[in-house]
């Protein structure tokens, strides 16, 4: 079966992290999937939420926007309350990185990630979340030199891909023509060391069977193992071996 961008079903499309891209948060990606494009960025705050004040344990939030010019037709900013999708999606980042942080060493501080879309073209909940673990290791770096944190809170990077059945066959990192008249649309979410965070499965067309959901699967976590290995080159071996300690890959 042939792709239009010539990949093999397995593969996912590059993925390019341009560290530093927002100069003015404290860590910052450009992630670019395919012909999707998200600028993802760190910010501290010697805060947390109020009902967060007295627990001694920090938090992490996350935000999510697409810019009115980022699919072929405008798309109107949200400027008072936020679609279902959107809240939808940035929840799912929020917990995806959450899951890589280890909130009682941040103090009674908050990391606020935003993740605006300059270009959609599929994955962009996926790019996203790939592009803020980077930049939130970012921002951590910078803490730390800082003399913020001596210690650091992150377990390890998260990643995530789409996967998918379109004619018939599984398929991974779904760009929007694909996306589009897929017959099963999939969301995964695994940690550096392998393990799942969260999987969202949605039979568009016809159901799949569970033959079908491991193989899936199997696509997902080899994907997400290589996206991995790209995150971690923005970093040299010693900032990886503060980030993670034993833990890094």
């Amino acid at each position: 079966m042939e792709r239009i961008s010539g990949r093999a079903l397995s593969e996912e499309r590059r993925l390019l992290l341009t560290p530093g891209f927002a100069r003015r948060a404290g860590g910052s990606v450009l992630a670019e999937c395919g012909g999707t494009r998200v600028i993802c960025s760190a910010s501290f705050e010697d805060r947390v939420p109020v009902w967060m004040k007295g627990s001694g344990k920090g938090w992490l939030t996350a935000e999510y926007a697409m810019l009115p010019a980022s699919s072929d037709s405008r798309i109107s900013r949200e400027k008072n309350l936020a679609s279902g999708r959107t809240k939808e999606i940035q929840r799912l980042i929020g917990r995806s990185l959450r899951s890589a942080v280890d909130a009682s060493l941040l103090g009674e501080r908050t990391i606020l990630v935003d993740c605006d879309v300059v270009d959609a073209d599929g994955g962009t909940r996926t790019t996203s979340i790939n592009g803020a673990a980077a930049a939130v290791a970012l921002l951590l770096l910078g803490l730390r030199d800082k003399g913020v944190l001596d210690r650091s809170p992150m377990r390890g990077f998260v990643g995530a891909v789409s996967v998918g059945m379109v004619d018939g066959r599984c398929m991974c990192d779904l760009d929007y023509s694909e996306d589009s008249r897929a017959e099963v649309d999939m969301n995964v979410v695994m940690t550096s060391d392998g393990r799942f965070v969260e999987i969202q499965g949605t039979a568009e067309r016809s159901p799949f069977s569970p033959y079908d959901l491991g193989a899936m699967l199997r696509l997902a976590s080899d994907s997400i193992r290589r996206i991995g290995a790209v995150q971690a080159g923005l970093f040299s071996e010693d900032q990886l071996a503060w980030l993670f300690g034993d833990l890094k890959e």
